[in-house]
């Protein structure tokens, strides 16, 4: 096209320029959705539309063209000679001469036509990484994303033939590891989950992925991990965190306490004079780590004063305050505006 027949393909797409990979992806196929032909049948405005946001995604999708297109604005074809302008017709005439019709659900039609964007010569990714999205198996039409029939509390995205789905485990699952039997469709799979996965953290099952409409093959499962809060242990990167509550008798003379580990209770030392808020370091009785070895949990000391106590323990309390010594508000004296 010409410098004066520009097409702003960031506004075409309904995205900024700053937008990701991901972010473009989704435009589109929402796009696609709605202005595909065999959806608006006879629609030529529609059809005229289809075709600039394939246009569009066919050229911010590329890294090479959006950073041409980025660069030289209106004069990015005057660049370098672009994939798109030379198959800009055929491009057309393939859009045209699609028919949904053949497809079993809206997902397969857009698997093909990112296909067709992701072709060598137009240096496009990979099929895994052609498109991101939900599905729900054996829905067609144009339903609303769902998840995986059958996957318990997981849920499931497909990029082209592999799938990626969110699993939740307890606390003690993910430290521990844990055999999961998992329902897709019809299948019914067992996933072994090592110990110390860490939420994020994403688990590979080969083989048992969606089918790519294209070639046939199997892509991979891989299993997001989320892991449910715990009442008490904490994530601090590598390390747990935990708060223990202490009496002031015990702030102040020292103690011996009990402190739940993942692995069970120890005992821990509490040197006299410690204050609130302070931490105590448990080296390797944290969380497991990828190679041998532990993470550090951390236990932070919070002094509780009883709201009821006896009368005998009031006339003590009494008397230590008459006897007392020590002031932590001395400091404020110096305190001015």
């Amino acid at each position: 096209m010409a410098a004066t027949d520009f097409k702003d393909y960031y506004s075409i797409l309904g995205v900024n320029k700053t937008a990701s990979n991901e972010d473009i992806k989704q435009a589109f196929r929402k796009l696609a959705r709605k202005y595909h032909p065999d959806v608006n049948p006879k629609n030529k405005e529609a059809e005229a539309r289809f075709k600039e946001v394939s246009e569009a995604y066919e050229i911010l999708s590329d890294k090479e063209k959006r950073q041409k297109y980025d660069e030289f604005g209106q004069y990015w074809r005057q660049a370098g000679q672009t994939p798109w302008a030379s198959r800009n017709t055929k491009a057309n005439t393939d859009f045209n001469e699609v028919e949904f019709g053949k497809y079993t659900n809206f997902d397969e039609f857009i698997n093909d036509l990112l296909g067709r964007f992701n072709e060598p010569s137009s240096g496009g990714s990979s099929n895994r990484q052609a498109y991101s999205y939900r599905t729900t198996p054996g829905s067609a039409g144009f339903d609303d994303f769902g998840d995986f029939a059958g996957f318990n509390n997981a849920t499931a995205r497909t990029t082209a033939q592999d799938t990626e789905a969110a699993i939740s485990l307890s606390f003690g699952e993910a430290f521990n590891g844990v055999q999961k039997r998992l329902s897709l469709g019809n299948e019914t799979i067992e996933v072994r989950i090592p110990a110390g996965v860490k939420a994020g953290s994403r688990v590979r099952v080969r083989g048992k992925g969606q089918i790519n409409p294209t070639n046939q093959q199997r892509g991979d499962l891989y299993l997001k991990i989320d892991i449910l809060p715990h009442s008490f242990f904490q994530f601090d990167g590598d390390n747990l965190t935990c708060e223990v509550s202490i009496t002031p008798d015990e702030a102040v003379l020292g103690a011996s306490i009990d402190v739940p580990t993942p692995d069970g209770t120890v005992k821990v030392n509490i040197p006299a004079g410690i204050r609130s808020g302070q931490t105590l370091r448990l080296k390797g009785k944290g969380w497991r780590l990828a190679k041998d070895g532990r993470s550090d949990e951390l236990v932070k000391i919070a002094i509780a004063s009883p709201k009821e106590i006896t009368p005998q323990e009031r006339e003590y309390y009494e008397k230590i305050r008459d006897l007392r010594t020590f002031n932590p508000r001395s400091n404020l004296q110096q305190v001015k505006l």
